[in-house]
Order: C-alpha cells, then structure tokens, then sequence
C-alpha cells in the first residue's frame, strides 16, 4: 500500500511509515503545498495512494467520497498535540492496517479508536 502525507505531516512521520516498511511520499515531495483540498484528493485518486492528514476537511464525504479512493486517514489530534501522541496515533493506524482495509474507505483515528465509514457508490 502506498500512502500520500498531507502537508500538516512532517518527515519524523514519513520516517514511522518508512520504518514500518510502507512507501510513503508527502506533499512537499511533489511541490503541492498549499493546493486546493480538491486537487488533493483528486492527485491521490489518481496515483492510487491513501491520504494521511490532520485536515479534517477530508472527513466530508459528499465532498470527498471514500468509495472513490485508495483510502482517507484522517488523524484527529486534540488542540495542542505534542509529537509523541501524534507519532502514538500513526501507529495505532498502522496497526489497524494490520486487520482491516482502508481502501475505498474514510478512517477517523483518534486516540484508542478508528473509526470506520464505508460507503457505498450509491450514496
């Protein structure tokens, strides 16, 4: 499975991926700082990777259907978030990658929890 870091994620984050032996490229590798939410989610639909952020724009799924992508993470952290929790809550998703799918799917990772949408391409 390959992954996509918003730019919120910075390198120490790319660096668990890596050590957890996942391909993982950010944002900032491809120069799309600052690059509308859209062009985002539609950059990750088309080179098949999963999205990992902190933007909690992308747990809209109206706007950015699951059923249409390889997966979306989104890490919810509580204001003020210190590295060490953050770096706790990338690999609780990478341990729940371990027992369940996350393409076509929106996963919420908060602190002891995933939560799962799964849609259809109905809805």
């Amino acid at each position: 499975m390959k992954f996509k870091l918003d730019e919120n994620l910075g390198t120490r984050t790319q660096r668990v991926f890596q050590a957890s032996g996942f391909s993982v490229i950010t944002v900032r590798d491809q120069r799309l700082e600052g690059c509308a939410d859209q062009q985002l989610y539609e950059v990750c639909c088309s080179e098949k990777v999963c999205l990992v952020t902190l933007d909690l724009d992308f747990s809209d799924v109206l706007r950015f259907p699951p059923h249409q992508a390889h997966g979306i993470a989104v890490i919810r952290v509580p204001h003020n978030p210190t590295l060490p929790l953050l770096e706790h809550l990338i690999r609780q998703f990478l341990k729940a990658l371990e027992t369940m799918p996350i393409d076509k799917n929106l996963w919420i990772v908060e602190t002891g929890r995933v939560r799962v949408h799964q849609t259809s391409e109905n809805e």
